[in-house]
């Protein structure tokens, strides 16, 4: 596994507690800054070095700043396309790869509206139409390579205490116990209930665009999609 992060803090923590189940060469960590086009590519390069091929991308950085949206799109959404770009350069059969999985980070607010973070929102519905559209090309190209999305509602991450920051909501900081309350309705969930659906995506060879859908509530479950997306035969 490698870990990927800007916060070098936070994953050494991680990666000294992975140290202590496995063995040191099994896990690298890279700081990364996922904006930053040279270093991503960069620390693809280095994944491939370590271990010798690619496997598995998630797509899992993601920032709530809507007074710097700019940043938000940049972090949520470009960056999501530029790691699932690479990944394929990596791992696409007709480009000498072995095949894989990409999973890329929504969340429940690529659904449906999200007051107070119209971007954030933006950001995410993107991540779902870019990730079903690639999908759909991976299989009619046979690139041997699964694509899906997962969209959590609320968990218990770092990213939650934003909401209570006016340099990250800007015009919408007044609405921060609107949000609070929505969390509240809503339920805020542990972490390891995502985990838990990254590894049936990994597992679950028959999964490619689709939308993991986990809730507090409803626990996991999929988003269904009426039209089939159009197929063409092979080339």
């Amino acid at each position: 596994v490698a870990l990927l992060d800007l916060n070098s803090e936070a994953v050494q923590e991680s990666k000294a507690a992975l140290d202590e189940q496995f063995e040191a060469q099994r896990t690298l960590f890279i700081q990364c800054d996922v904006t930053d086009q040279e270093q991503l590519k960069g620390a693809f390069k280095k994944v491939i070095e370590h271990f010798g091929r690619l496997d598995i991308v998630v797509n899992n950085a993601g920032v709530n700043n809507e007074k710097n949206w700019e940043s938000t799109i940049q972090t949520n959404l470009t960056s999501v396309i530029r790691g699932t770009y690479l990944g394929l350069e990596y791992m696409r059969k007709g480009n000498g790869g072995d095949g894989g999985v990409i999973i890329n980070m929504s969340s429940l607010a690529g659904l449906m509206p999200a007051a107070f973070q119209p971007v954030y929102c933006a950001t995410k519905h993107g991540v779902i139409g870019f990730t079903r559209s690639i999908a759909v090309t991976a299989s009619m190209d046979n690139y041997g390579v699964r694509l899906n999305t997962i969209c959590p509602g609320f968990v218990n991450t770092p990213i939650l205490q934003s909401i209570d920051k006016e340099e990250n909501m800007g015009q919408y900081y007044s609405y921060k116990d609107e949000i609070k309350n929505m969390m509240q309705f809503y339920g805020v969930m542990d972490p390891s209930i995502i985990a838990e659906g990254l590894i049936t995506i990994i597992e679950d060879d028959t999964l490619n665009g689709e939308v993991m859908k986990i809730t507090a509530s409803q626990g996991i479950h999929f988003q269904q999609y009426g039209q089939t997306p159009f197929t063409s035969s092979k080339r």
